[in-house]
């Protein structure tokens, strides 16, 4: 079973990234997906080489962003490609079967068609708008949400969605209600001045309805 709580790594630097996926580790976080665009290979290689074995020491799950050959090199958990990225389908065929591949959503049909091509889990959304990704799609909301889950549903499709895009500690509840499995989140982790209260807060949320 997957980690509910993905933190999506931010900073411009590699020093910035190093510093703040250590921190969302220590603070309880067991999922970092590795996102440092408009950077170098050099530069995103060097990172990846220190992140993996802070994510291997802390026995959390690392996946790579986008850029499929890197996972592959760096023998990564997995990756997780954007609409424009490498094919679901390419990407399975390259990393085979252990890794895990997850892929970016913003309508069912993007689901459909990630399920029928052999993904592990979505990220769909945004919920709202956020200043962290460029071209934006169109904005979910609740509604939008409630919408896809239910057509998820409805077509007995069985994968873990993701809900993402400017997500706060408040908007955790009403969104579980959607029927998603989790959240991936960067800024509110990153800014918190209280990150391991928060992390706690957020998994309490996310947790609230599974049975011991």
């Amino acid at each position: 079973m997957y980690n509910k709580l993905q933190y999506i790594s931010q900073g411009e630097t590699i020093e910035e990234q190093l510093y703040n996926i250590h921190q969302a580790l220590d603070a309880g976080c067991n999922w970092v997906q590795m996102r440092f665009k408009n950077h170098t290979p050099k530069d995103t290689f060097t990172l990846a080489e220190a992140v993996k074995p802070l994510c291997e020491e802390y026995l959390a799950n690392f996946i790579v962003n986008d850029d499929l050959h890197l996972a592959e090199q760096i023998a990564s958990d997995g990756v997780h490609l954007g609409l424009t990225d490498t094919k679901i389908d390419e990407a399975r065929a390259i990393l085979g079967t252990t890794k895990i591949i997850g892929g970016t959503a913003n309508t069912f049909e993007d689901i459909e068609n990630h399920v029928k091509n052999g993904c592990d889990y979505i990220g769909l959304g945004p919920f709202r708008f956020t200043n962290t990704k460029e071209k934006l799609s169109p904005i979910l909301g609740l509604a939008g949400y409630f919408d896809i889950l239910e057509k998820v549903k409805k077509n007995k499709l069985q994968i873990p969605v993701y809900a993402i895009g400017g997500i706060t500690l408040r908007d955790v509840g009403p969104l579980m209600e959607t029927g998603i499995y989790g959240i991936a989140v960067s800024g509110i982790i990153t800014e918190s001045e209280e990150r391991e209260k928060l992390i706690q807060q957020l998994n309490e949320k996310l947790y609230a309805n599974i049975v011991a």
